[in-house]
């Protein structure tokens, strides 16, 4: 069957087709007939709006990243996806799937270098060096399957961030479309036999393995949780993949807990993750590295082939995470694993009160972990307390705490917590956030107010770029230049975009009002004031060696 509609309305087809109910968008004069569409498709798509493209695609990639469902927005070409192309790069460090809908100059302009309204030399080009696939569509009744092979792309195999453009002309022009139908995802890779095999092999002989976790192990949580069990193994992780074994059960550690225990590990399963921590983190951050050190042995499962180049593995297993660790499990039956419980609950207890010197932050995550329940979601910053985060907070439930990953996109918090309590309108979540990040996307105040996205934000004020400033102090004889800042009120400028609003200067002081705030269920910042220069520094659990 087809249909005639226009360029725009052929593409919304193809968003419903595909079960999208959220775009976030900012309209402007190439992408009018795709908006006209979604207003007309109001009804069953929410298209919610942004003061900065750059909030589109950051609250695109939240929403992404906290379902495992594409998060798409829509911008106009040239300087408004440009806007966008730090949210498209943490999309693909993470591994989330985003579909960005852009425009194009018209069609006889494409390539000339006229100077048309938001040219510039090669768009798709720029879009394919950020992306995992790009593509334009050069007619209207191609939309359908571009559409189709743009969520397929995103979501099969390793997944990440995609991005579709269209001309001027072809978006407002008709002609007769095809019937949209919904992406065709690939089969998720199982492991061959030999592979789970020798992996298998590998962990009957081990002594004391050691689980670590990436983006990639988020959807196969429950067969991790009775892997770990299997083998006798602690999980961790460092960012993407937390939350996937609770922290706070038997089996998860925090990621300053596993290093106490990496001098025992003989051998680590790394499940859909590019092992940071122990071939970064804990070794060098200047020298590269193929392979674990200490003679340790490496399982690997990862969906993406090109990993096991990256970083070789004694036993890689190419598969999907879920798939990759059934196979473990079923050729693992009756397996006795070695009892390290002891070593574990010392290396946990002994982590615990070594971090406790990292304070204030210590103290706020605390409070925040307390009053958030075990699904609550937090969103970090590149601030002292996201930092912390990192090793400080437990994560319970898995898809809970985003991160903007190796990327380290300052200013991501804010915007991202908005896509993602979006996405889950009935659950709590909380943005943390430094005063230097927040202010890089502050405009989106209004947003949250305009369409009642119910967020927390507690802003940390300590006046200055804090890391840059400790870091200025302690590595340059003292010469600041750039990392003190001259902030706003910030409580009276979110009650002027209309939030509920507060101002503390303790633990104690937060947790009734981060409380009452998440009950309210509406739009609120909290700044907590912290006195420039009193934060413990975090990187000694984050960089327990020197690392740089």
């Amino acid at each position: 069957m087809t249909r005639r509609m226009t360029g725009g309305e052929a593409i919304v087809a193809g968003l419903l087709a595909n079960g999208v109910d959220t775009v976030f968008g900012l309209p402007g004069a190439q992408m009018y007939p795709l908006f006209d569409a979604l207003a007309q498709n109001a009804d069953r798509i929410r298209t919610v709006g942004a003061r900065h493209e750059q909030a589109c695609g950051y609250m695109a990639f939240g929403y992404g990243r906290s379902t495992g469902k594409p998060g798409v927005y829509s911008v106009v070409p040239g300087p408004g996806v440009l806007n966008t192309t730090a949210a498209l790069a943490t999309g693909w460090g993470c591994n989330t799937p985003m579909v960005c809908l852009t425009g194009q100059i018209p069609t006889p302009f494409i390539g000339k270098r006229r100077g048309h309204l938001h040219e510039i030399a090669d768009q798709l080009g720029t879009l394919r060096s950020l992306v995992k696939w790009a593509e334009r569509i050069e007619r209207p009744a191609d939309a359908p399957a571009l559409v189709a092979e743009a969520f397929r792309q995103a979501q099969s195999g390793r997944p990440g961030p995609v991005a579709l453009e269209m001309a001027w002309d072809t978006m407002a022009g008709a002609e007769d479309v095809p019937d949209a139908a919904a992406a065709v995802l690939d089969a998720p890779a199982k492991p061959e036999p030999m592979a789970v095999s020798h992996a298998v092999n590998l962990i009957r002989a081990a002594r004391f393995p050691l689980i670590m976790t990436g983006s990639g192990a988020q959807d196969a949580a429950a067969a991790i949780g009775l892997l770990a069990e299997r083998i006798g193994a602690p999980v961790a992780a460092f960012r993407g993949g937390r939350g996937v074994v609770d922290e706070a059960g038997p089996w998860g550690l925090s990621s300053y807990a596993a290093f106490r225990l990496w001098e025992q590990c003989d051998l680590l399963v790394a499940i859909g993750t590019r092992a940071e921590m122990p071939t970064m983190r804990w070794a060098n951050m200047m020298a590269l590295t193929t392979r674990l050190d200490g003679g340790r042995k490496l399982v690997r499962i990862d969906i993406d082939p090109a990993e096991m180049d990256r970083l070789e593995a004694d036993a890689p297993l190419v598969a999907d995470a879920g798939e990759g660790v059934a196979a473990l499990l079923a050729a693992l039956e009756g397996h006795r694993p070695p009892d390290n419980r002891a070593a574990i609950e010392t290396a946990r207890r002994e982590a615990a009160a070594a971090i406790r010197v990292v304070q204030p932050e210590m103290d706020y995550l605390d409070v925040i972990r307390d009053v958030l329940p075990p699904e609550g979601l937090l969103v970090e910053e590149l601030c002292q307390a996201g930092f912390t985060s990192y090793f400080g907070y437990p994560v319970r439930r898995p898809r809970t705490y985003v991160s903007s990953g190796f990327q380290g996109t300052l200013g991501f918090g804010f915007q991202t917590a908005l896509g993602v309590k979006v996405a889950h309108p009935d659950r709590p979540v909380v943005s943390i956030t430094g005063d230097g990040g927040f202010l890089f996307g502050v405009q989106e105040l209004a947003t949250a107010v305009q369409y009642g996205i119910g967020l927390v934000t507690v802003v940390f004020n300590n006046n200055a770029y804090g890391n840059v400033r400790r870091d200025q102090e302690t590595r340059y004889g003292n010469r600041l230049i750039g990392a003190d800042l001259m902030n706003p009120d910030f409580p009276a400028l979110a009650r002027a975009f209309g939030l509920d609003t507060a101002r503390v200067d303790s633990p104690a002081a937060l947790r009734p009002v981060l409380a009452a705030a998440l009950a309210k269920g509406a739009p609120a910042l909290i700044e907590v004031a912290v006195a420039r220069g009193t934060e413990a520094p975090p990187w000694p659990f984050i960089h327990p060696v020197k690392a740089y």
